[in-house]
């Protein structure tokens, strides 16, 4: 049977005040369990894993800990993470590596505390530390620059295979040319590239990857689209039909503002309406899909969306 969310985070929270270290490592797994299943619960399961972090010692217990304040997605976790990315022990460095998926960290700028300490676990001298932290800085995080750039560069060299690959496809994800030789040789592997693989490979958008990229099935999980971005003609002919739905949305509801914009870490263009890139936005080849590829029936598509107001 398994335990509500309310009642998972009550008895965490009990068992965070346990005299045994296994009983408080279990508390933290209940109460990062009820924080992941119930966002409304995220504040309040970060408190307490908080208070803990103050007086807890024991390396087992902050591992588990360091992991639970990943789940909460709470900004006062990050000092607390940081600081444990200095822990002596290996495992609570890497649960901190992963935990600092959050996005505060992933959204912040470069010279960030979390992404700094990021940046500083990708050198960590454990390959599973240092994999997880790659993970984290090259393909969640959105900071780029100079430090975050060099620290991925030197990754694509590590022995350790998983943190090298993680390396090169944080490298693609911003579009890195450096990237481009490197791709060429996770795509190349007898054993087949992992799906990220081709979804950095989709923002890369370098057409020298497509004779390999040509070699995957299409139906496999992120390989089309990672075929249509490397695809010169196919990237002109979405740029050219992305315009004529910009286009032919101003003339049916100006009001709407449309716009139509690339970031720089993510594939694909969207197209915004209302305003700015905090306005809401559809993503430009999912929405001509739905259209049967008609710019004009796009158009329709999104006005449909959004209704005149009465008395306008």
């Amino acid at each position: 049977m398994v335990m509500n969310t309310p009642a998972a985070l009550a008895r965490g929270t009990d068992l965070l005040g346990s005299a045994e270290a296994a009983e408080r490592a279990a508390g933290c797994d209940l109460v990062g369990e009820a924080a992941d299943r119930d966002e409304d619960l995220r504040a309040e399961a970060a408190g307490v894993l908080l208070a803990l972090a103050e007086r807890e010692r024991d390396g087992r217990v902050l591992a588990r800990l360091a992991g639970a304040l990943g789940r909460t997605d709470d900004g006062r976790a990050v000092p607390v993470l940081v600081t444990l990315a200095g822990h002596p022990e290996a495992e609570v460095r890497r649960q901190v590596a992963s935990a600092l998926s959050l996005d505060e960290v992933v959204t912040g700028p470069p010279h960030a505390p979390g992404v700094r300490a990021l940046l500083a676990l990708t050198r960590d001298p454990e390959p599973e530390v240092r994999d997880w932290a790659t993970f984290t800085l090259g393909f969640q995080c959105a900071a780029d620059g100079p430090e975050v750039r060099a620290a991925l560069w030197e990754r694509t060299g590590d022995e350790y295979r998983d943190a090298r690959e993680e390396g090169v496809r944080g490298l693609a994800r911003r579009r890195d040319p450096r990237a481009v030789p490197l791709m060429l040789d996770l795509l190349a592997d007898p054993d087949g590239a992992a799906v990220l693989t081709f979804e950095a490979a989709e923002i890369l958008a370098a057409p020298a990857l497509l004779p390999l990229l040509e070699d995957y099935d299409p139906e496999d999980h992120g390989v089309a689209e990672a075929l249509a971005a490397c695809d010169p003609a196919l990237r002109a002919r979405l740029e050219d039909e992305a315009w004529g739905l910009a286009c032919a949305l101003d003339r049916l509801r100006p009001d709407l503002a449309p716009a139509l914009w690339a970031t720089r870490c993510e594939p694909g263009l969207t197209l915004g309406v209302g305003g700015g890139p905090d306005a809401p936005g559809y993503d430009v080849a999912a929405l001509l899909a739905r259209a049967g590829g008609d710019p004009a029936r796009a158009a329709g598509l999104v006005v449909g969306d959004h209704p005149v107001a009465a008395g306008h």
